[in-house]
């Protein structure tokens, strides 16, 4: 269970058996899945590089413990999104639920985020990550195919906002 949660909502776990729907999720349906204040990242690698992963991981876990609530880890196929964190590879994603400390999380974000560098994680666009635009846009393929199609289809950019601009149309 999350730290400070009631143990009722998780799923039996540690090898009890029992039917999927209560042993894969570690939540019980009936409950809400989080602590309501927290901050999440979530990173989306090649699924063949997850054990690697999870081993450069451990070499920051004096820095993230104390601010971790719960980690998990899922897998994800392949898709064809151009802006998927899935896109075109089988995928591992590595989530974080985070104490609500913004202050004290972001410089852990930045060091998990180096030690899943080599792996060329693709952050979870709706949660916390410290990526540079510029890092960002080198590892979506069919990001040009997607700048065009905002041009014919958002020529005035009413849907965009300063995140996304500076993804999609960089200052040179």
């Amino acid at each position: 269970p999350v730290p400070g949660m009631p143990a009722g909502n998780c799923t039996r776990q540690f090898g009890v058996p029992g039917p999927w729907h209560e042993r894969l999720p570690h939540f019980r349906a009936e409950f809400t899945p989080s602590s309501g204040s927290e901050l999440q990242s979530e990173y989306l690698l090649p699924r063949a590089d997850a054990a690697e992963a999870l081993r450069a991981l451990d070499g920051v876990r004096g820095a993230v413990a104390p601010l971790l609530q719960i980690c998990e880890v899922r897998t994800v196929a392949a898709d064809r999104q151009w802006l998927s964190p899935a896109y075109g590879r089988d995928t591992v994603a590595l989530h974080f639920t985070w104490v609500d400390d913004t202050a004290a999380v972001l410089p852990v974000v930045r060091e998990v985020e180096a030690a899943l560098e080599p792996f060329a994680p693709r952050p979870h666009w709706g949660k916390v990550f410290t990526v540079p635009s510029d890092v960002l846009r080198g590892r979506y393929p069919r990001l040009d195919d997607f700048r065009a199609l905002v041009r014919a289809t958002d020529p005035a950019g009413k849907f965009a906002n300063a995140f996304v601009s500076d993804f999609l149309h960089p200052v040179s």
